[in-house]
């Protein structure tokens, strides 16, 4: 029961004081569950990051059930989900409230435009971790770059990027086993 507490309290703390959504909350998550708590190792924090990218759904949430569940099972799943939900819950339903009534402040107004640039670097920094990890070199960092143009100058939607991927890298372990199948059967 102390484990699911401290999934639960440790997501609460993260989804409490993370600004800009799930990606900000990467730098949080990884010092949090890698660094400290030690629950997962670096190798493979990186790679449920690009599982629960590629799931549908909310990216904090699938964040929290992977880590959850690798903890604590079930239980650890339900209990990190909701230690990341419950505080957007509260902190939506307050401004909401509020919100409406004071939004035209100029003050509410320079608060939101100083938010802004701290949510752009919050979710930078774990990016630029992600490149690092991933240890692109000359022939893979062509595919972060094209993928960029495709999205954002193209307009392409990124589900077909994601299926095109997919294609090619099958298509890419289909073409290398055929040639180490080939070699493994030359005399």
């Amino acid at each position: 029961m102390k484990l699911i507490w401290q999934l639960f309290s440790t997501f609460f703390k993260i989804g409490a004081f993370t600004l800009g959504g799930g990606y900000a909350m990467l730098s949080m998550v990884e010092k949090a569950v890698v660094d400290k708590k030690h629950w997962i190792p670096s190798d493979e924090f990186w790679d449920m990051i690009a599982i629960v990218q590629s799931l549908p759904g909310v990216f904090a949430v699938n964040t929290a059930l992977y880590v959850g569940r690798r903890i604590a099972g079930k239980k650890g799943a339900a209990a990190a989900m909701l230690g990341a939900i419950l505080p957007s819950i509260v902190i939506i339903l307050l401004l909401a409230t509020i919100f409406r009534e004071y939004r035209d402040l100029p003050v509410v107004e320079r608060i939101f435009k100083g938010i802004r640039p701290c949510v752009v670097a919050l979710i930078l920094a774990p990016s630029l971790r992600m490149i690092k990890s991933a240890k692109l070199n000359w022939k893979t960092a062509v595919i972060p770059v094209v993928t960029v143009a495709l999205i954002w100058w193209l307009k392409v939607s990124p589900a077909w990027v994601i299926l095109t991927a997919i294609a090619g890298s099958v298509v890419y372990a289909l073409i290398i086993n055929k040639k180490v199948k080939q070699k493994e059967a030359e005399p």
